[in-house]
C-alpha cells in the first residue's frame, strides 16, 4: 500500500492514470493480481518477476509505479510537487490462501469506504480472473 503526500484526494482522472500506469508494468517488472485506487491511497498484489540472477526489488517496481504515476498526474494536471509519500507498507505472502485472503481485503475496501455497494462496481479496481495461482509456493513453516 502507498498513500497520496498528506493525503491528497486524488481526482479520478489521476486514479485511472494510477490503474493504466500498474497495467502497463504487469508482465515486466511484477505480475499482477489485484489493484484498488482509493482517494487517497493504493492496494497493490503482484508478485517481482525473476530476472536470470535475482527477482525484480520491490523498491524498483514501487519507484517505477510511484514515479510514472506522479510525473503523469502532474502533466495531465498542470501542476508540479509531490504525489506519493516517499514510503510505503509491504508485506510478503507465503501461499495462495494468504493472497486471496489479501486480495478479498482489498476488494473490500471500496464498500467499507461507502464508494460503491458492490466492489466490482469501481472503476479503479483490477484483479486478475485466472482462477489458479500460476506460480509454484513452497511454505517453509
Amino acid at each position: 500500500m502507498f498513500c497520496t503526500y498528506l493525503r491528497w484526494t486524488l481526482p479520478p482522472t489521476a486514479r485511472t492514470i494510477v490503474v493504466d500506469t500498474c497495467l502497463a508494468g504487469d508482465g515486466l517488472k511484477f505480475n499482477l493480481w489485484g489493484l484498488v485506487v482509493m482517494p487517497d491511497h493504493v492496494h497493490l498484489a503482484f508478485t517481482p518477476i525473476y530476472l536470470p540472477q535475482r527477482p525484480v526489488p520491490i523498491a524498483e517496481i514501487m519507484q517505477a509505479i510511484k514515479g510514472t504515476s506522479a510525473h503523469r498526474i502532474n502533466k495531465l494536471l498542470s501542476r508540479r510537487g509531490r504525489v506519493w509519500q516517499e514510503e510505503s507498507f509491504d508485506r510478503a505472502l507465503r501461499n495462495e490462501e494468504h493472497l486471496t485472503e489479501k486480495l478479498y481485503y482489498m476488494l473490500g475496501n471500496p464498500v467499507r469506504a461507502a464508494l460503491v455497494v458492490n466492489p466490482l462496481d469501481s472503476p479503479w479496481l483490477w484483479r486478475r480472473t485466472v482462477p489458479a495461482f500460476p506460480v509454484q509456493i513452497n511454505d517453509v513453516s
